[in-house]
């Protein structure tokens, strides 16, 4: 069965620099989505924002705007200006784990309240022409909240469901919920996408066959982690390609570079790679070492001479 690949957005890492990198040098994935616009009460897009959905800067790439809100009118200013970027589609994030998030009541701790989420959504369908899509979890507290919420979404015409098989409590510690995600599937007319712990081929066709119907698959952490990985699954390749420590080099030169230019002062720039390499480190063969001798380096003359080390040992 042909299926399609997507890029689950992650706040801070997939930004569009991080996008146009990934489709230069690798490859695979179909999708994008960006990281999501939350407008905090005031009806105003910050230039960040705008920023990263220029058409401009996202040439070549199919991406699909998120929004996290638990307002009505945020979403319906939020749908209007997207549409005049271009776009045809708002994904709604309703995934988000992190507590100052939850606790606003957005994100996935919005999950539980069925009759808000009815009235945006019914505003939503009648007041704009956006399509709308939704990023979800499980839950916040039990992996049964989305079972109460299912036949509601029902109600409307959404183009498509991503489930992160987890509940918002859980972050991302623990295991994925498999037989929940399947009674999703049991309880839905609505296309469901799958998201939660794609970190390896193997892994990709373990969940292939545990869901048989699902054509389309999110990475979100493992992107990152793991930039081959898309194009791995795409050509169901077990190994890395020869060339591997050039191309991770030149992807993140590419990166480096650009958050160089964009960034004001070496600590902002610094704080950002060691974020970056958190995930990175895990296709270096010690994972551990090469975290901790990265995030040992305090000025941009060491990190850079740190990062020629460490991808000159791995060759």
């Amino acid at each position: 069965m042909s299926f399609t690949l997507l890029s689950s957005p992650l706040q801070g890492f997939t930004d569009f620099r991080f996008r146009n990198a990934i489709n230069k040098y690798f490859g695979g994935i179909d999708t994008y989505y960006s990281p999501y616009i939350r407008l905090n009460g005031k009806l105003v897009i910050k230039s960040s924002y705008e920023r990263d959905l220029l058409p401009e800067n996202n040439i070549g790439l199919e991406v699909i705007p998120q929004i996290i809100t638990n307002d009505a009118d945020e979403f319906i200013f939020v749908a209007k200006y997207v549409k005049e970027l271009g776009y045809k589609e708002l994904n709604w994030n309703l995934g988000c784990p992190y507590p100052m998030v939850t606790k606003s009541g957005m994100g996935s701790g919005l999950i539980s309240n069925t009759e808000k989420i009815n009235h945006i959504l019914e505003r939503v369908h009648n007041e704009t022409d956006i399509i709308v899509s939704m990023k979800m979890r499980l839950g916040y507290d039990t992996s049964e909240e989305i079972l109460d919420l299912l036949p509601i979404l029902d109600n409307y015409p959404i183009k498509n469901i991503a489930i992160h098989a987890r509940i918002g409590k859980q972050l991302y510690k623990g295991g994925v919920h498999l037989d929940a995600f399947q009674q999703c599937i049991d309880n839905t007319k609505h296309k469901l996408y799958y998201n939660g712990d794609i970190t390896s081929v193997s892994k990709f066709h373990e969940m292939q066959e545990r869901f048989p119907t699902i054509d389309h698959w999110m990475i979100g952490r493992g992107l990152i982690s793991d930039p081959f990985l898309p194009s791995m699954i795409k050509s169901d390749a077990s190994d890395y390609p020869k060339n591997k420590m050039e191309l991770f080099s030149d992807f993140h030169d590419t990166l480096y570079q650009g958050y160089s230019e964009s960034l004001s002062g070496s600590t902002h720039i610094l704080l950002k790679m060691h974020h970056l390499w958190e995930y990175f480190s895990v296709i270096f063969s010690n994972p551990h070492k090469v975290h901790k001798n990265i995030k040992k380096s305090k000025s941009i003359k060491n990190y850079e001479a740190t990062v020629k080390e460490v991808i000159a040992k791995e060759k």
